[in-house]
């Protein structure tokens, strides 16, 4: 390419960059990314390039932990533009360029995945409370402490120690062991009066004072006088038609994105259980999935869907081979809990204990400091939801757990029994699943309308 021409070539991706909405502050980084992709492939015709010299520099690109989340944006979305819109590429069109793109959001040292290792020191002998406050200089860290000894969720964990945050603020930094159940009360009320929470909302921090008051302080509340209940209105949740569904998994048009949300409906796995699926937990053999640790730390069985059977196997080998080259590289650690990992120092570098869905970039853990690959962070999976439902055109209020919703009411509607949908939900008790049961025989249904009467 003689240099007239180069000169052309850039004036038109420069241009291309900017109508995509590029920030002006970040078009000669683009171009530098696109100048490092372009050395790497000296003497190769850019007409010539396919898929696979893409993923292989993204690949090898992702593998440097230095490599900022914005760094490893901007560089699948400078080689986006160029054979997606610039060039036309035939291939470019049905790229998955959205999980390079995702790969860019890195885990953050509280996300649920990593935020219990390495574990808070509670003590042995917690059972008089009130001590677990002068083991810590720092509240907070005394209920992490307590909450861990019990072994409650991390999700669990950060609400209750946000909640205390936001009660100690909410009385300008008083000492929480000089406050009580009237100032409780206060902080409840002014919830539902002032902030306009849901009465799951205010039971939700009420739950987390009381724990915090119980195991942490060592006193009991008492009676809240004063309280004001927030209103508790009968919610019923969101179901898409089985059409609707179909509509919303062809809308799901990036090849990963499209098979974590088909397995989302077709096992009724939550958002988390699906993104931390590893490669052990899928048994073709028996055609089932299991899934560890789901909420209240349970196990549970699921079926695995025929109609995902062979791209799951497809993933799976893609997981195998990029895992190789890491290896080959020197890295090729995933994160296990900490107990795990000690017991078994190999384990975290076996093919078996790979997540499923990886992100396409290696990263430093941001608590340990070890490069390692994870799984893709959820909020790409949701975003990737979103886009699908304003694709298909849905106007229900349709969210990642919707598909958990439409499995479990799908399921009772074809007559499996509410037991079976319990366990396969992992319901610590029936009642939870009964919500279900009021969806299909919510009043009205069956009944013409006056308006359609003869």
């Amino acid at each position: 390419m003689d240099e007239t021409a180069k000169s052309r070539f850039w004036d038109r991706f420069i241009a291309l960059a900017r109508k995509q909405g590029v920030p002006e502050r970040a078009l000669r980084w683009y171009v530098h990314r696109l100048e490092q992709y372009l050395r790497t492939h000296a003497g190769h015709p850019l007409r010539r390039h396919g898929a696979n010299d893409v993923r292989a520099f993204l690949e090898e690109a992702g593998r440097n932990a230095r490599f900022e989340g914005w760094q490893f944006r901007q560089m699948a979305h400078a080689l986006q533009l160029l054979f997606r819109d610039l060039l036309r590429a035939p291939w470019a069109a049905a790229f998955d360029w959205s999980h390079w793109l995702e790969s860019a959001r890195e885990l953050e040292p509280d996300h649920p995945t990593l935020a219990r290792e390495p574990p808070l020191r509670a003590r042995s002998d917690a059972g008089h409370a009130g001590q677990a406050a002068d083991a810590h200089p720092n509240l907070l860290t005394a209920l992490k402490a307590e909450l861990r000894r019990r072994n409650y969720s991390i999700r669990t964990e950060q609400t209750y120690v946000e909640w205390l945050r936001r009660f100690v603020a909410f009385h300008r930094g008083r000492d929480a062991h000089e406050m009580g159940g009237e100032d409780v009360a206060a902080f409840l009320s002014h919830l539902a009066l002032d902030r306009n929470v849901s009465a799951s909302t205010q039971n939700q921090a009420l739950w987390a004072l009381v724990f915090a008051y119980k195991n942490v302080l060592g006193t009991e509340l008492g009676e809240l006088t004063g309280l004001t209940p927030a209103r508790r209105p009968r919610r019923l949740p969101v179901v898409m038609t089985r059409a609707e569904v179909g509509q919303l998994l062809a809308a799901v048009a990036d090849g990963q994105f499209a098979m974590m949300a088909g397995l989302m409906y077709g096992t009724g796995m939550r958002l988390m259980e699906c993104v931390r699926l590893r490669i052990l937990d899928v048994d073709f053999g028996y055609s089932q999935i299991l899934v560890r640790d789901g909420k209240g730390g349970k196990d549970r069985v699921v079926p695995l869907p025929n109609r995902y059977r062979d791209a799951l196997k497809a993933q799976i080998e893609s997981v195998a081979r990029l895992h190789e080259a890491d290896l080959a590289r020197g890295f090729g650690e995933v994160f296990l809990p900490e107990a795990l990992a000690r017991k078994y120092p190999q384990a975290p570098r076996e093919l078996r204990w790979q997540y499923v869905f990886p992100s396409g970039k290696l990263s430093a853990d941001p608590r340990s400091g070890r490069v390692r690959r994870h799984h893709i962070h959820e909020n790409t999976l949701q975003r990737a939801i979103q886009r699908a439902v304003r694709t298909a055109g849905l106007h229900k209020r349709v969210s990642s757990h919707t598909l958990r919703h439409s499995f479990a009411t799908h399921l009772l509607d074809a007559g499996y029994d509410i037991r079976t949908v319990q366990e396969l939900l992992g319901h610590a008790d029936v009642s939870t699943t009964m919500i279900y049961t009021h969806v299909l025989n919510r009043p009205g249904r069956g009944v013409k309308s006056p308006v359609d009467m003869p």
